[in-house]
């Protein structure tokens, strides 16, 4: 089996979270519990509405996308707030960048219908929460001093912080899963918490984790 590494970096199985992968070359074994919990409550309780979703892990800072019915596609780090937190600052989506302080800038847990659209480049995206100007979308490289790609391709999740919320994805890996699954229609994205309980963000949750 093929396991395609971001920028040609061979990871071992243990850091799966830091190598995207598709559903053929890794076992569903290698998905953190918390995140298979969370994908087959999400289709048993029919909370994902029998649609495509994506499961965003802050911890590991990685996102998984499944199908409607549940089968793992695949897999990819991500980059995520600067800030540790679940909660998006009141008004956040109607300030300047240069007005958000670094503290402010986090990636909200929660679970979130999201939706095709443009940024003002005229790049598609997909909105997880558009009051709070939160999207998904392929990384951006300009400005080198902030080293995105060098944070998407290094083994650990510490450096995987530097975003003002969004959710940046490598370029293949959005165009290959994201896109595909969410790029076109309403999808659902789960992001799970990092400073509360999982339950206080889904209570779809079976009260033992399931």
């Amino acid at each position: 089996m093929n396991l395609t590494t971001l920028l040609g970096f061979a990871l071992a199985a243990a850091t799966l979270s830091h190598a995207a992968f598709s559903a053929d070359s890794a076992s569903i074994a290698d998905v953190p519990i918390e995140v298979r919990q969370l994908a087959h409550a999400a289709v048993e309780t029919r909370d994902s509405q029998s649609l495509p979703f994506a499961i965003i892990d802050k911890k590991n800072a990685s996102v998984f996308v499944y199908a409607a019915d549940g089968s793992l596609r695949g897999a990819s780090p991500v980059l995520l707030g600067l800030a540790r937190g679940d909660e998006s600052a009141s008004g956040i989506g109607e300030r300047k960048l240069s007005e958000i302080r670094p503290d402010e800038r986090t990636t909200p847990a929660g679970r979130f219908v999201s939706e095709p659209g443009l940024n003002l480049q005229g790049e598609d995206i997909v909105w997880v929460d558009y009051d709070a100007a939160v999207s998904m979308h392929r990384v951006r490289a300009n400005n080198k001093a902030e080293r995105r790609l060098e944070r998407l391709a290094s083994v650990t999740s510490e450096d995987n912080r530097i975003s003002y919320g969004c959710i940046n994805v490598p370029a293949s890996f959005y165009d290959s899963y994201i896109k595909p699954a969410l790029g076109d229609a309403h999808g659902v994205i789960y992001i799970l918490p990092e400073t509360h309980p999982i339950r206080e963000s889904f209570s779809f949750m079976p009260a033992d984790g399931g």
